[in-house]
C-alpha cells in the first residue's frame, strides 16, 4: 500500500466517476431520461461501493482495470436504489447530497424510469465487459441479481418499511439492515475477490467480514443522522426520528449504539484476517466506515 487511505479513495473515485460518465453519455436514449439519470449518478457520494470492489481486487493482486466496469455497474444499482428510496411512496425525501431529489428535480414518473434504467442497465454493462470470462459475467450477475432483488436488497426496503411506528429487536435491525445495505456491500467484496482469483474460504470469511461492515456502516449513518452535522451530511438531520425508523440510537441509545458498532468492528477485523486481507485497504476501510462524518 503506497497511498494514503484518502489518496486512495480520491484516485479511485475519480476512475470511477470517469467510467460512470463515459457509459452514460453516448447512450442513444431520450435527453430527458439520460439528464435524470446522469443527475443523481454525477450528485456525488462517496462511491465506497465500487472503491471497496476495487479494494477487493487488489487484496488477492487482481488486476484493477477487470473489475472497473462490475463496480460501475453496482454503483448503478445503488443510484438507482437511492432514486427510489427518495419518492413521496417510500421516504419522501426532498434532499439528497445537498441537493434536490431526482423526482423534485425532474418528476415522479422520470425519476422512476431512471431508476429503472440504471438497473438493468448495469447488468449489460457487465454481460458486455470484454476482460471477464463468460464464467465469470454469469457468477457477477447472478450475485447481482441475489444482492440487489427480492431477496436481498428489496426485501431489506420492504422491511424497513414495515418496521416504521413499530418497535423492533436488535436481532430484526441486523436483518433488515443486512438485506438493504449489506448484501450490496457484501456483493461488491465477493465480486472483487472473484475477479481476483482469491479461493472459496476466502471469499467465504470475505463475506462475514462485508456483513459486520454493513451493520457498521447502518449503526454510523444511525448515529450521524442523531449528532450528525447537516452541512457535511447533505441531507436533514433527524430525518429518522420523523419518519419513525427502527434505528440503533432509538433501539440502545446513542452510547450503547456506538458500543454495538465497536462489537461489530472487531469481528470485521477478524473475518479479514482469517481471508488473508487484513494488509489490505479493506483493513483501513473498516476504520473509515466506522469514523465517517458523511
Amino acid at each position: 500500500m503506497h497511498e494514503t487511505l484518502d489518496t486512495y479513495i480520491e484516485n479511485n473515485k475519480r476512475i470511477v466517476h470517469h467510467e460512470l460518465k463515459n457509459q452514460l453519455d453516448y447512450l442513444p436514449i431520450p435527453n430527458r431520461l439520460k439528464e435524470s439519470m446522469l443527475y443523481s449518478i454525477e450528485a456525488g457520494g462517496k462511491r465506497l461501493r465500487p472503491i471497496l470492489l476495487i479494494a477487493s481486487n487488489e487484496a488477492y493482486e487482481g488486476d484493477p482495470q477487470k473489475a472497473i466496469k462490475t463496480a460501475v455497474a453496482l454503483e448503478m444499482i445503488h443510484t438507482y436504489s437511492l432514486i427510489h428510496d427518495d419518492l413521496p411512496a417510500m421516504d419522501d425525501d426532498d434532499v439528497r447530497r445537498g441537493k434536490p431529489t431526482n423526482h423534485i428535480m425532474f418528476d415522479e414518473a422520470t425519476a422512476i424510469l431512471a431508476g429503472d434504467a440504471l438497473l438493468t442497465y448495469s447488468f449489460e454493462i457487465i454481460s458486455n465487459d470484454p476482460l471477464l470470462s463468460d464464467k465469470q459475467k454469469v457468477q457477477l450477475v447472478q450475485k447481482l441479481s441475489y444482492a440487489s432483488g427480492p431477496k436481498g436488497m428489496v426485501a431489506g426496503q420492504f422491511l424497513d418499511m414495515e418496521a416504521e411506528n413499530k418497535s423492533v429487536t436488535i436481532k430484526e435491525l441486523e436483518e433488515i439492515h443486512d438485506l438493504k445495505t449489506g448484501e450490496l456491500l457484501k456483493y461488491a467484496v465477493s465480486a472483487g475477490a472473484l475477479i481476483g482469483n482469491a479461493s472459496q474460504s476466502q471469499v467465504k470469511d470475505l463475506n462475514e467480514f462485508a456483513y459486520y461492515l454493513g451493520l457498521i456502516f447502518q449503526v454510523q449513518d444511525d448515529i450521524l443522522d442523531v449528532t450528525g452535522d447537516q452541512d457535511r451530511l447533505g441531507k436533514p438531520v433527524g430525518s429518522d426520528e420523523s419518519n419513525k425508523k427502527s434505528t440503533y440510537p432509538k433501539l440502545l441509545g446513542t452510547h450503547g449504539a456506538l458500543k454495538q458498532k465497536e462489537i461489530y468492528v472487531e469481528k470485521a477485523k477478524n473475518a479479514l484476517k482469517n481471508a488473508n486481507a487484513d494488509h489490505s485497504y479493506l483493513m483501513m476501510l473498516t476504520d473509515y466506515f466506522s469514523e465517517r462524518d458523511h
